[in-house]
């Protein structure tokens, strides 16, 4: 009888925890019983097998940010801090979780007896005790629970009337918080929090997001730039073998001295150290390249040349930039805007738990008890000299029919108050929260001022490289006239070996410094798509 009347406690539990979504299913018991994940798999690169042509990795700006976001290491740790702000909100739900107890105990004792009224020489008695309960906490700050308790007892004592005894009782109470803790607004306060911490963290991911992938970028362009500037030292290379090439002849015709072919052999030297260094430097930068989108964990690809398609071009002269316009997609867009104004009604939120507390914590309980009793009952009476006993068949039912009759209730109430005369803790709470939120504002105000500052400073980067590449281009057209008449000049016997030396050292910065302020100029709109907060939305990314 007593495992009846487990099964039908479990089944009572079971219907009043109807709200529980996971019991009982199959990925309820999964869950519970799962072994845990200690291994952890590392997926490999992938897509890079998309970009392979002709035995070179061909990769143009959008292709190799996609890449970084796919196989980047950096940006899968940043994408890890959202799904542990996802498990707080899940966490911030735990004080209203459903809880079921059950429990179950049975002993026997053989007792002597000392007298003839313990109904047997040697008292033999045997006691069953199941109990299920089932208690949650609303959100409204209600708190509920269902209790059901059984109990058999039995024994050989002649002077038993029910063997066994079966009771049972069903109990349920409720708590209402009348003051604090009161409403769902309140109780729900940590959740709340944790979805502002949540949008606080997406926000950060975003900007971390934007600062990685604006290295990345710079690496794609200091690719770029090693690149060119390899064109540009071998170009120097070639214009010093030519001449080394002219005066070694003319020193055979004896044209010119001896003493004249020194100056040459050592600008072709020098160029030929800087073409050298210009190639480990290339080196150096694809390798860092190869990191940034994932090629260097590939065994294969990694090994492959890399052919980057981008091509430095010359600003164009028909863009124009509104700073008003700039500053007011910045103050708009950026996540980092986002996430102090999350902050700050997190503060808010903290402000109104803290005071919460601050109240008297008045509640209002109910408690209801129906009982059951059943069991054989043994009608007894003394004839003579002897007991004779008449028996009525009884049990658990008997009991459960008692118990659902609800012919033997228990009810009360009560009121409960607790005030404490001074709470130190909380009053001291409520000022760090008051004191938070006037940190969060300020900070909020002084991130305002930043993005102002690092958006009219990047216009006026952008402005300044725009003037620098148009006087850079002058500069090396310049410094091709002027090599070219050295040249001249030199073949007619006007000039000196030297001045045509100097002409070519000359072009040669000349077109170092072009290219750097080319690429620099890039660099400057990569640095106003990053302070304006756009570079995301440019580049085609959306963060997941």
């Amino acid at each position: 009888m007593i495992y009846r009347a487990l099964f039908i406690a479990a089944l009572l539990a079971a219907t009043l925890a109807a709200q529980i979504n996971l019991f009982p299913t199959r990925a309820y018991f999964h869950e519970q019983w799962t072994k845990p994940p200690l291994e952890v798999e590392l997926r490999p690169p992938i897509r890079l097998e998309d970009y392979v042509a002709s035995g070179k990795l061909e990769l143009s700006l959008r292709s190799c940010i996609d890449l970084v976001m796919a196989n980047n290491t950096d940006v899968a740790i940043q994408r890890l801090t959202v799904v542990t702000a996802q498990d707080a909100i899940e966490r911030a739900f735990a004080p209203f979780d459903p809880s079921f107890l059950g429990s179950f105990s049975s002993s026997r004792a053989n007792t002597p007896s000392n007298d003839l009224l313990a109904g047997a020489s040697v008292l033999s008695s045997l006691a069953q005790q199941a109990s299920f309960a089932y208690t949650q906490t609303m959100e409204n700050g209600t708190q509920y629970s269902v209790g059901f308790l059984g109990t058999k007892n039995g024994n050989n004592s002649a002077f038993t009337s029910f063997n066994p005894n079966i009771n049972t009782n069903l109990q349920v109470s409720v708590t209402q918080p009348l003051i604090r803790n009161r409403g769902a607004y309140i109780n729900r306060i940590p959740i709340m929090i944790a979805r502002s911490q949540y949008r606080a963290n997406d926000a950060d991911l975003r900007t971390r997001i934007i600062d990685l992938l604006s290295q990345a970028e710079n690496a794609y362009w200091d690719v770029i730039s090693a690149r060119e500037t390899l064109k540009v030292r071998r170009k120097s290379l070639e214009l010093a073998e030519a001449f080394l090439k002219l005066n070694r002849r003319e020193l055979e015709l004896g044209a010119i001295s001896p003493l004249d072919i020194y100056q040459p052999e050592q600008q072709e030297a020098t160029a030929q150290l800087q073409v050298t260094q210009a190639l480990y430097q290339l080196k150096q930068r694809e390798d860092v390249l190869r990191k940034w989108i994932g090629a260097d964990l590939h065994p294969e690809i990694r090994r492959l040349p890399l052919e980057l398609t981008e091509t430095v071009l010359p600003p164009s002269e028909s863009q124009v930039i509104d700073e008003q316009e700039e500053l007011a997609e910045a103050l708009r867009v950026r996540p980092e805007l986002d996430r102090s104004r999350y902050t700050t009604d997190a503060a808010d939120l903290q402000i109104q738990a803290a005071t919460n507390q601050l109240r008297p914590d008045l509640r209002l309980g109910g408690n209801y008890i129906s009982q059951g009793h059943g069991g054989n009952f043994f009608q007894r009476s003394l004839l003579g000299a002897t007991t004779a006993s008449l028996l009525t068949p009884g049990g658990f039912t008997d009991a459960v029919d008692q118990l659902f009759g609800f012919g033997f209730p228990v009810y009360g109430f009560s009121l409960t108050l607790r005030l404490p005369l001074r709470n130190r803790q909380a009053a001291a709470d409520l000022a760090d929260a008051a004191v938070n939120k006037k940190r969060e504002m300020l900070n909020l105000r002084n991130l305002e001022q930043q993005i102002r500052l690092q958006v009219l400073n990047a216009i006026a980067g952008v402005e300044q490289s725009r003037a620098s590449v148009k006087q850079a281009a002058l500069a090396r057209d310049f410094s091709q006239k002027r090599l070219e008449a050295e040249q001249k000049k030199f073949e007619l016997g006007a000039r000196e070996a030297f001045f045509v030396l100097q002409a070519q050292i000359d072009l040669a910065t000349a077109e170092s410094d072009l290219l750097s302020q080319e690429i620099g100029y890039r660099r400057n709109l990569l640095a106003l798509l990053q302070a304006n907060g756009t570079l995301l939305e440019e580049r085609g990314v959306v963060v997941q």
